[in-house]
């Protein structure tokens, strides 16, 4: 499987457009782009049952699961949706991402 260009990045803030957390937002905290999925802050809870190792006690455990790449889209602040993004090159040579919809740089 070959890992592909990712239209997010990490430290974006997204919003989910399907599945069972749909329409909620939070930051990317990983990028899996080998299995093109991203970890997204406090959503799409799972348990974990861990078994005591050491000082570390066991029981169950909520973290994220990943969640696929083609389900979460860049979230504009000033538009309040989610939104499609281009890239726009600025005088000094960088390049930015931009809302499609209002022109308004996506903050990280």
């Amino acid at each position: 499987m070959q890992a592909t260009k990712s239209h997010v990045s990490k430290g974006d803030t997204v919003m989910i457009i399907a599945g069972k957390e749909k329409s909620k937002t939070g930051q990317i905290l990983q990028l899996l782009p080998k299995k093109d999925s991203v970890v997204v802050s406090g959503l799409n809870m799972v348990k974990r049952h861990l078994k005591a190792k050491g000082n570390e006690p066991g029981g169950i455990k909520e973290k994220e699961a990943p969640i696929h790449i083609s389900n979460v889209m860049p979230f504009c602040a000033k538009c309040a949706k989610p939104v499609r993004t281009r890239r726009q090159q600025l005088e000094n040579g960088e390049k930015q991402r931009i809302c499609i919809k209002c022109g308004s740089p996506l903050q990280k």
